[in-house]
């Protein structure tokens, strides 16, 4: 790997934002010479009075903060986008996309999204649900008999990991994955998973349950387990049946598990932080993520933003229905009762941090984290609002009462670097601040 000095990034600010608070390609906003650069259009409700904005002055300033973080070199590059249920209130993008061929970034710049391909899993999960193929009560076991006669670890020994388990007293059920409370956990952020995983070399998902299902909250890969039940409901591929019901409903036109060989120009490379310094990681020939579940799409902030932009519109784009409202509510609301959301410890400081998120407050819904509370800063996220994000450092919010969503964009290990999470802080109160 080799390793790219920063100092150059100040050229490409200047070469690659642009900020306008119009539908993309309406308005006599700029296109773009690809055609995601017009994909972003007026929402299927119509404009409203009502419906927040941002000022010139507003989009000024969130031009500076992310223009001064890659400046500063605390990112190489970045793209960010706002919306209401309507319209693009903000869209930019800054720095370098590959530093190595000092590309500069671009608004329809192609990103590993990782962990935001879930909630796309949630939403085909209750698509099916309201079709009355499954229910989300329904033991998973059902679909896949794997999961009957689940064991549950009763005691663990750190220092050689060794183990004893009970039989599960209940069965995992299809909420359970939903909720991130299925007893699953991921290597890279539960060290009972990672040195029982070095042992036996058995895929998280097939090793004894950490916990009794519906107990406690573990993030986890819960969705990919999902991936494999839609799979097996429908008798054909995920991607398949997010291309039908999903991206091509919602006029996706970058979001895939794979980049074809025409944009693979458009696709960032990862940088890798490590004592301080980016290490670029060169994209490989073929672009292709694994089809599963809980990652591995490709996308683009336009893209990701429409997919929010339905849940704004309780699961309508453009006079069509992917999900009833109810869905929708049901999703974004609390659905683990009293159980808490945990900080999650890391296991390899290069791949993640720990992450707290909103540890000890915060709920989960079905794919959704669940704030709580923004007593400590009234400019951030209101209660209510819903979130995740890649382990790329990709990251979106919607806020259902200021009935806004906003997506940024890097590309940079660990998971919660801590320049990545001041930008993406920065841009959310800046945005709280300037929302009319």
């Amino acid at each position: 790997m080799k390793r790219f000095p920063l100092v150059f990034l100040g050229l490409a600010v200047a070469l690659a934002g642009h900020a306008y608070p119009f539908p993309l390609g309406e308005g006599g906003a700029p296109r773009s010479a690809s055609p995601i650069g017009r994909s972003l259009k007026k929402g299927p409700l119509g404009e409203s009075p009502r419906l927040p904005t941002l000022s010139a002055k507003a989009v000024s300033e969130i031009d500076a903060l992310l223009q001064e973080a890659v400046r500063q070199g605390t990112v190489p590059g970045v793209v960010a986008i706002v919306t209401n249920k309507d319209r693009v209130l903000y869209h930019g993008a800054f720095g370098l996309m590959d530093t190595g061929k000092r590309k500069p970034m671009q608004k329809d710049s192609i990103f590993r999204i990782a962990s935001m391909t879930k909630p796309v899993t949630s939403v085909a999960i209750m698509m099916l649900k309201e079709q009355g193929k499954l229910g989300l009560d329904d033991p998973v076991s059902k679909y896949l008999p794997a999961f009957q006669n689940r064991e549950v670890i009763s005691s663990f020994n750190p220092a050689d990991a060794t183990y004893k388990t009970k039989k599960a007293a209940n069965e995992v059920l299809i909420r359970h994955l939903l909720t991130n409370t299925s007893g699953l956990a991921y290597a890279f952020s539960n060290d009972t998973v990672n040195r029982l995983q070095q042992k036996t070399q058995v895929e998280a998902e097939d090793l004894p349950l950490l916990y009794e299902p519906g107990t406690r909250w573990t993030y986890s890969g819960s969705t990919r387990v999902l991936g494999l039940v839609i799979e097996k409901i429908t008798g054909g591929g995920l991607e398949k049946f997010f291309e039908q019901r999903i991206f091509r409903p919602l006029e996706l036109e970058d979001t895939a598990y794979s980049v074809p060989a025409a944009k693979a120009g458009r696709t960032v490379t990862i940088q890798q932080r490590e004592k301080g310094k980016l290490m670029e990681l060169p994209n490989p020939e073929r672009l292709e993520g694994p089809a599963r579940g809980d990652g591995g799409l490709f996308s683009t902030a336009s893209d990701y933003a429409k997919f929010l932009q339905m849940f704004l519109n309780d699961g309508q784009w453009r006079g069509a229905t992917l999900v009833h409202k109810e869905s929708i509510e049901a999703m974004t609301r609390n659905q683990i009762g009293n159980v808490i959301v945990d900080t999650q410890q890391t296991t390899n400081p290069l791949r993640s941090l720990n992450f707290p998120f909103g540890a000890g407050q915060d709920k989960f819904g079905f794919g959704f984290q669940i704030t709580a509370s923004n007593k400590d800063n009234p400019n951030l996220r209101s209660p209510g609002s819903y979130t995740w994000a890649g382990i790329n450092n990709t990251h979106f919010w919607v806020d259902p009462k200021r009935q806004i969503a906003a997506v940024i964009l890097m590309q940079i290990l660990p998971f919660y670097d801590d320049g990545c999470m001041k930008v993406y802080r920065d841009f959310e109160a800046a945005i709280g601040r300037n929302l009319r």
